[in-house]
């Protein structure tokens, strides 16, 4: 995260489409300094269409199919926003991300095209388009097993490769039919529609040729000649259509896509196109995968001569291509020149150029410590890179020797270091005065400002007080003016929005550059009743935690690369949630913490200490975050891992025990809660749609001792 020279341009890539995968990947390897580098995608992964009818037909599963965009941008030094993008205005040069404006300097789309059928009635409701690819692998994946009757709703090259490939998944336990509102494969010359035709016959798909569908509902598809087709899944396979809100970009369009040049350039200098959303206005060539592949080096050139002011180089595409159509099993059917050719030979082929196109996203290297100077002090040197968020704090053991020996002499402060947030009196008022800041682990400003405004207000939401101001620290890495008022407005804006949520203002705060961005917020908060402290644990009260943990294990793997996109967007989604209900519900808490930097075992150190009790922690009733427990096994930890590990003493050996040190960044909260009012929390809870889980229970031992065991009684 640390730049080479001051940031002064950025440039947005808008879709994660094949071109855009080979840039960034290109672009890792070669970066252009002083260049902010964005990829707005609506999902961690990008499916390659090459292997779709595969993946289909259950020769590949479904990670084999997807193209991990959060280890891409990781490796192209990307920040990556998880959004669809929804506009863009090239005179502002600014692009909607549902309600985020990100600016640019320079942009490309790539955003593929959809298969959705707007104007048929109930399509949207009942049926799945083939495009965009993600969203379609989903409800296959899901509907793979259990779909008796599937329609495929298009009967060109796209609808007959899926619904082969259906067919041979399913055994012939599904009735497939396709219905086309004209001759089905009308655009595929004769010979291979012919062969297309048997291979679809031999897997006793049924073919509706010159028949209108008028709706689809729950159980089928009405035709307008009054037939009904029964079916339970229901997916569009008709030519893509252009996303619809490119037509309000106002750039040159060739029926609803981009209009492009020699250069790949749009009417707008700086806005160029790629893929299946655009249209190559002096060589038109029809939407293909080959062609989005073949555009990637001379878009990667392009880009960085315009950034640059150099001339742009032009695209040639090529005049014609191999054309691959895989039958449902593993054969296919492939013609270039005229030339026809199928069969098993025809299938390894495909696979082989598919498996050596995904292959090259397979290969990324991690992130890696610099080589230690010759010539040292003596002392430890780390083997890994440190992490960011809580996984960066100080550890408990210096941190407490530090606050060892403070002086107290006010009256009007009513805490001592050590609690979650101070309390002071104010007139007659109890204020609640915390502060936290983040070493920044993603690339995206306003997704750490979220982040970090949940984490911090977790101390005010702990102490059962309703919070009130915050002042911002902000340290940006080294940028040009104007991308400083960008990334300025991009954080304040998403913590604004946090904050606002929660009652409070951000009245002010302190901003400079530096290495790298770090984030921060002081909050005062308001307490109408006693605050909920560390001290008021007692006998027989349940543990409640309201987060599942994982995220600092997360974090460190994203860092090297080894967390898939669907982990590392799970742990951001639980990070990103405020604690506000959860902490509205627990407001008769005996005791209270949020989960942070410790870990979970060290934070119910921390209440047992205080409250002169021990606890007792069920490991099975521990929520881990999707994909964690994995990457611990793996051997994957946090940079503070070894220090709250020695806080805890006797522990099981397992790998979900070790979670219970994994420094967590905005996590749940812990609470100590009366035993006779668990049944009324819980119900609470589930009414609210919450996460929570009863973790343990305090014990009557004195000495803050914590007893971890594997079941729950």
């Amino acid at each position: 995260m640390t730049p080479s020279l001051p940031m002064t341009k950025d440039l947005v890539l808008i879709g994660g489409g094949h071109t855009h995968a080979l840039v960034l990947r290109a672009w890792g390897m070669r970066p252009l300094a002083g260049v902010r580098l964005t990829l707005i995608n609506p999902g961690p992964a990008s499916p390659y269409s090459g292997m779709l009818p595969g993946f289909v037909a259950g020769h590949y599963d479904r990670a084999a199919l997807s193209i991990d965009l959060v280890q891409l941008a990781r490796f192209a030094g990307a920040r990556l926003i998880l959004g669809a993008a929804t506009a863009l205005d090239p005179i502002a040069r600014q692009i909607a991300v549902g309600d985020r404006v990100i600016s640019f300097d320079v942009a490309s789309l790539d955003v593929g095209l959809t298969a959705s059928m707007p104007d048929l009635s109930g399509f949207e409701t009942f049926g799945v388009p083939v495009k965009p690819l993600g969203a379609f692998a989903q409800a296959w994946g899901d509907a793979r097993d259990k779909s008796e009757d599937i329609v495929v709703l298009g009967g060109g090259i796209a609808g007959a490769e899926i619904a082969m490939a259906m067919a041979h998944a399913r055994h012939r336990k599904t009735k497939i039919t396709v219905i086309d509102v004209g001759q089905v494969l009308q655009t595929v010359p004769p010979w291979p529609r012919q062969h297309i035709l048997r291979a679809m016959r031999a897997l006793g798909i049924n073919v509706i040729e010159n028949a209108t569908p008028v709706e689809v509902t729950n159980k089928g598809v009405m035709l307008l000649d009054g037939r009904f087709i029964k079916s339970d899944f229901v997916t569009g396979a008709a030519i893509g259509r252009a996303w619809p809100w490119l037509a309000q970009t106002g750039l040159d369009l060739h029926d609803g896509f981009v209009s492009v040049d020699k250069n790949l350039q749009s009417s707008v200098a700086d806005v160029f196109a790629v893929g299946d959303c655009a249209h190559m206005r002096d060589t038109p060539r029809p939407k293909a995968g080959v062609f989005a592949v073949r555009q990637a080096p001379a878009l990667l050139y392009n880009l960085r001569a315009c950034l640059m002011q150099r001339p742009l180089r032009r695209f040639v595409p090529q005049r014609d291509y191999l054309k691959l159509v895989s039958l449902g099993g593993k054969t296919a059917l492939g013609e270039k020149l005229g030339i026809p050719l199928s069969g098993a030979a025809m299938w390894r082929w495909k696979d082989d150029i598919d498996q050596r196109f995904m292959k090259q996203f397979a290969d990324l290297l991690p992130m890696t410590l610099p080589k230690p100077p010759k010539e040292r002090a003596v002392g430890d040197v780390p083997d890994m890179p440190l992490c960011a968020g809580c996984g960066a704090k100080v550890g408990r053991g210096p941190l407490h020797k530090a606050l060892q020996g403070l002086p107290h002499f006010r009256d009007d402060v009513l805490t001592l270091p050590g609690d979650d947030a101070a309390v002071v009196r104010v007139g007659g008022v109890q204020q609640v005065l915390t502060t936290d800041h983040l070493r920044a682990f993603t690339h995206d400003p306003a997704l750490m400002a979220r982040i970090a405004a949940v984490h911090a207000l977790g101390d005010i939401w702990a102490m059962g007080a309703t919070p009130q101001a915050a002042l911002a620290q902000v340290v940006l890495p080294r940028m040009a003016p104007e991308l400083q008022a960008r990334t300025l407005t991009e954080i304040m804006q998403a913590a604004g929005d946090v904050f606002a949520q929660a009652g409070a203002q951000i009245v002010g705060g302190h901003s400079s550059q530096g290495d790298e961005m770090t984030l921060g917020f002081s909050i005062s908060g308001l307490c109408g009743d006693a605050p909920i402290t560390l001290q008021g644990a007692r006998p027989g009260d349940a543990l409640i935690l309201t987060k599942p943990i994982g995220t600092g294990v997360v974090l460190a793997a994203e860092m090297q690369m080894k967390a898939s996109g669907d982990v590392v967007a799970g742990a951001l989604a639980s990070m990103s949630q405020p604690s506000d209900l959860a902490a509205h519900i627990l407001s008769k808490a005996h005791a209270m913490t949020d989960v942070t930097g410790f870990g979970l075992a060290g934070h119910v150190q921390g209440i047992c200490v205080q409250s002169n009790v021990s606890a007792q922690i069920w490991l099975d009733r521990i929520p881990i975050l999707p994909g964690a427990l994995g990457l611990a096994k793996a051997g994957v930890r946090s940079s503070l891992y070894a220090d709250n590990r020695g806080l805890i003493g006797d522990c099981p050996d397992t790998t979900r025990a070790e979670l219970l040190f994994d420094p967590q960044t905005a996590g749940g909260l812990l609470a100590a809660v009366d035993p006779e009012q668990v049944e009324q929390i819980v119900k609470k809870f589930q009414k609210a749609k919450l996460s929570y889980d009863i973790i343990g229970r305090i014990t009557n031992i004195k000495g803050g001792m914590v007893d971890v065991v594997p079941n729950s009684p």
